[in-house]
């Protein structure tokens, strides 16, 4: 029996999604078939102590607290990307420029111009390239998606979007790098995810009108301190969108939604019928039907049916989740990193939703419809 080949993979950033990324690499040889088998190569985190004690937890052979070192290191193929956005850029341009694949972290930039140089480098030098926008996994989505394609649902006539979390609510809640104006404020953070969701779903968004709000103008400065400082991002931004295709609708990105913790949800009017989803119940597809008598929404539960559902689980209704999306989302980079067809999205699907999201950063500023400048 002949063993397959392995690739060394290289963590930068050992937080939450640093977590699920390892998470995913353990996880993807015992689900799928890949070409290639995953090693947990070397772990590079702030510190000498952290990368040490993070690198033994997450199963990883090697560590250092330079991330220079794992990009140059030449038992690492793919350098995965989780550390902070700022840091994203000289990280991924060293990455490419040593000819490795990189898998990055959402948004893959803290601007459009920058993403734009990642992009340009990454496909001057031909490396494979993943954006962590890991909720196209989900198999309801892309069975929504064929259905559009299908003509299932008729020509669409309205796309309604929104993100909307709660984990900014509190105006007690301190300052971090997501208030960080580097940071982008809700839109970037959050928002990304919705609009990268409308573009899979309906194709590219070429005009916006937005409106961005900052809800609580002051925060702490650190948790547990009376002193603060002002807020230069939005809370919550609401915007009309044009598709490409002629369609138009309204996406929300709200990070201070009192009582909601998930709601990455949509629903598309079509001239036939119309599709519903929510994260927060993220293995139900609604569909409604305008058969006569038997009119209303349908609830299409996540199955085998549902590739790659039954890598997972052989009988509906049990349900995928999160990380099973993160390990979905590996298969398909070692996929392609193997040979196979090109993984998306890839970064020029990224600066494409960065160039959404500063479409709408500039119309809400200046108060009038904005084209977005697609690449």
């Amino acid at each position: 029996m002949t063993s397959k080949p392995e690739i060394g993979i290289g963590l930068v950033g050992a937080g939450f999604m640093g977590r699920c990324h390892a998470n995913a690499f353990r996880s993807v040889g015992g689900l799928f078939d890949v070409p290639i088998l995953p090693r947990a190569e070397m772990l590079a985190d702030v510190s000498e102590d952290a990368a040490r004690r993070n690198a033994a937890a997450l199963g990883f052979a090697r560590h250092t607290s330079d991330w220079r070192d794992l990009v140059a290191d030449p038992g690492v193929g793919i350098v995965a990307v989780t550390a902070p956005n700022v840091l994203h850029e000289p990280i991924v341009l060293a990455a490419v420029d040593a000819g490795k694949a990189v898998y990055c972290e959402k948004p893959l930039s803290v601007t459009a111009q920058s993403a734009r140089r990642m992009m340009d480098a990454a496909e001057g030098a031909g490396v494979t390239t993943l954006v962590g926008f890991n909720f196209l996994r989900n198999p309801m989505i892309r069975l929504a998606r064929d259905m559009i394609a299908g003509g299932e649902i008729g020509r669409i006539t309205g796309f309604r979007g929104r993100h909307a979390e709660n984990y900014m609510a509190d105006p007690a809640a301190p300052h971090s790098f997501r208030t960080d104006p580097q940071g982008g404020g809700a839109l970037a953070d959050i928002g990304s995810h919705i609009i990268s969701l409308a573009r899979f779903l309906l194709g590219p968004i070429t005009e916006v009108s937005a409106d961005c709000q900052t809800l609580h103008p002051m925060r702490p400065v650190r948790a547990g301190e009376t002193e603060t400082a002002p807020v230069e991002v939005d809370d919550m931004t609401h915007a009309l969108v044009r598709f490409d295709s002629g369609a138009a609708g309204s996406l929300e990105a709200n990070w201070a939604a009192t009582g909601r913790t998930m709601e990455l949800s949509f629903e598309i009017s079509g001239e036939k019928g119309a599709i519903a989803f929510t994260q927060e119940r993220m293995n139900e597809l609604h569909v409604w039907s305008g058969v006569p008598g038997r009119q209303g929404f349908t609830k299409i539960e996540a199955g085998p049916a549902h590739p790659p559902y039954g890598a997972f689980c052989p009988a509906p209704g049990h349900g995928l989740g999160f990380n099973d999306l993160k390990v979905i989302e590996v298969a398909e980079l070692l996929n392609a990193v193997g040979g196979g067809p090109a993984v998306f999205p890839d970064f020029r699907e990224a600066v494409a939703v960065q160039e959404t999201v500063e479409a709408m950063q500039r119309s809400s500023a200046e108060r009038s419809w904005m084209r977005v400048d697609l690449p």
